[in-house]
């Protein structure tokens, strides 16, 4: 099936988990999203094959860090007129605290879009929305459909 015709059957349907199974690191870190009308929520379930720190233990840097610009990239083509798969052209992360082994989620809010050109926050956190363990900004190309 192709992109398109998958993310019209997501927004139908309100249930991503076919789309996101069609991306590898996705299904591979165990990605979920709940969309809640216009709102979405990315989930990183607890799973041991994402820690990096066993002894804490913790979700490695890494982990989060794909799962944050994997969720951006996500709400982008969930939310533009032209489904289309963004292309990344900077990532910024800055971790405040380390994301212990349980369910992690990410909340995106696109804070400026051009014709071109997307700019996404990106807060992720554990426990409470007020103690973010990381926050993110990306900046992405794409074709908006726009004339």
């Amino acid at each position: 099936m192709r992109l398109i015709e998958l993310v019209e059957k997501a927004h139908a349907s309100g249930d991503y988990s076919e789309l996101i199974g069609v991306i590898p690191y996705a299904r591979t870190i165990g990605l979920e999203c709940h969309r809640f009308g216009d709102d979405v929520i990315f989930r990183l379930p607890q799973q041991d094959e994402n820690l990096g720190n066993p002894i804490l233990p913790a979700i490695h840097g890494g982990v989060i860090g794909g799962f944050m610009e994997l969720s951006a990239s996500l709400y982008l083509m969930m939310f533009q007129p032209v489904p289309q798969m963004p292309k990344i052209v900077d990532f910024s992360i800055d971790y405040l605290r380390a994301g212990l082994n349980r369910d992690t989620f990410v909340e995106c809010r696109l804070t400026r879009q051009g014709n071109r050109v997307a700019n996404v926050n990106i807060h992720a956190w554990q426990k409470s929305r007020q103690d973010p363990i990381a926050l993110a900004r990306a900046h992405f190309l794409f074709n908006s459909g726009r004339k």
